[in-house]
């Protein structure tokens, strides 16, 4: 009967997807893949992949326009990494591949058409955000301390446009994967802020309120999707910045610990 009802379970599976590849269209969301299965036939604790609800166009033009924001600072960071050689840039344009990616398993998911540019460096679909490469692209240029207050200046703006986009939003996807962009987001502002203190300049907030800035600068990393804050925190530490990484390596650490502790309730 399991093997009846797991058959079953692909076979439906398999049919909303044929008819949702069918019907995607740019901006219209097919039908709900998983309607009629009689039981998960995926991981059943991910969220992404069994959870599904009808997007508004609100939702649906923020998706569209997420994966450019991630991918401008993806593409200023690999430029302004050419300008530099600082592996800060690098290592997070790593990261911001991965935001990338996971926005556009939520365009995949619901039928949506991504941009044809994500592939070509400084290219854009939206006009607004092709002007805003080249005008942070020129402004980071001018030396490493504007191409670092770029940086922080991008992960502000994120952070803020992705504070109104969960706001906007009651589909569970959206805000699963918005929360963990805005994660790695702070990441990366405490990584472009501690490399401006290695060279002695006092960052001033540029978007967001100087209490917010300064919340998130003092707090510990966060667990989202900046894995190049590691990576970050090394180069950080290699240009002198080695009592201050270790501090937030151990707040890190503490941070976790104290997490486990209180699973197993001591």
């Amino acid at each position: 009967m399991r093997k009846m009802w797991f058959g079953l379970g692909l076979i439906a599976l398999l049919i909303g997807m044929t008819l949702g590849g069918v019907s995607a269209w740019r901006g219209q969301p097919g039908p709900n893949p998983y309607a009629g299965t009689a039981q998960s036939v995926v991981t059943p604790n991910s969220t992404l992949t069994t959870y599904y609800a009808p997007l508004s166009e609100d939702e649906i033009n923020g998706l569209l326009y997420m994966v450019e924001e991630e991918k401008l600072a993806r593409d200023v960071y690999l430029t302004l990494y050419n300008e530099t050689g600082l592996t800060v840039f690098s290592n997070i344009a790593n990261s911001e591949q991965r935001h990338m990616d996971a926005v556009l398993s939520l365009i995949e998911k619901y039928n949506l058409t991504a941009p044809d540019t994500l592939d070509q460096v400084g290219v854009f679909q939206n006009e607004e955000l092709q002007n805003l490469y080249n005008q942070l692209v020129e402004q980071g240029s001018q030396s490493t301390e504007d191409a670092l207050k770029v940086g922080a200046l991008i992960e502000e703006t994120d952070i803020e446009d992705l504070e109104k986009w969960i706001s906007d939003t009651d589909n569970e996807n959206i805000k699963q994967v918005y929360s963990n962009l805005m994660a790695g987001s702070e990441n990366h502002l405490r990584a472009f802020v501690g490399q401006l203190e290695v060279m002695g300049v006092n960052y001033t907030a540029q978007v967001l309120p100087q209490e917010q800035v300064d919340g998130i600068l003092s707090s510990a990393p966060a667990h989202g999707m900046g894995h190049g804050m590691m990576g970050a925190q090394m180069n950080q530490a290699n240009n002198g910045g080695i009592t201050s990484t270790i501090a937030n390596a151990f707040a890190h650490a503490w941070q976790w610990m104290r997490g486990i502790l209180g699973r197993v309730g001591i």
